[in-house]
Formats: structure tokens, sequence, C-alpha cells
């Protein structure tokens, strides 16, 4: 059985999991709720699965960690910008 497949199913979900968060902050300005710590987490997780999946030249791990990497690192934009904002 091929098991890539798989490998897809979670690299969409996963990947896509940010989004709806990514573009309630987009909209809303709203970063309040947001915990810093753990989007800086997420962040250097994903960059580091993705330098992982690069060295392995695995697609799905790369797809995911991609936009994963990317998801994140627009609220981590918003919660610094936000919050920058907020305290000037």
């Amino acid at each position: 059985m091929n098991f890539v497949i798989i490998g897809y199913f979670a690299a969409f979900f996963t990947a896509f999991s940010f989004l709806p968060q990514a573009i309630k902050t987009i909209k809303t300005r709203d970063v309040r709720g947001l915990s810093l710590i753990t989007y800086l987490f997420l962040f250097l997780g994903s960059v580091s699965w993705l330098v992982y999946g690069y060295f392995l030249n695995d697609l799905p791990i790369l797809t995911t960690n991609t936009l994963t990497t990317i998801s994140t690192s627009i609220i981590l934009f918003l919660i610094f910008k936000e919050r920058k904002n907020t305290y000037n």
C-alpha cells in the first residue's frame, strides 16, 4: 500500500489549519487573544521541519511546512505590528 497519500492528507490539513486564524487576524487586526510564544514556537518548529523535509527530499513534509511557515509568519508579523501600535 502506498502510504504517501496519507502524508499528503496530513500536509493539507496541517498546513491549512492555520489559514482561518491568519485570515481572521488580517481582517480584524485583533491579536489580543493570540500567544506570542505559541506562534513563535510553531514558526520555529515548522521552519525546522521544512529544513528536515528538504534534506529528506520529502514533498509532503516540504509542502506542509512551507504553508505552515507562511501562515505562522503572517500571524507573528501581525502580533508584533499590532502590539507595537497598541503600546505607542
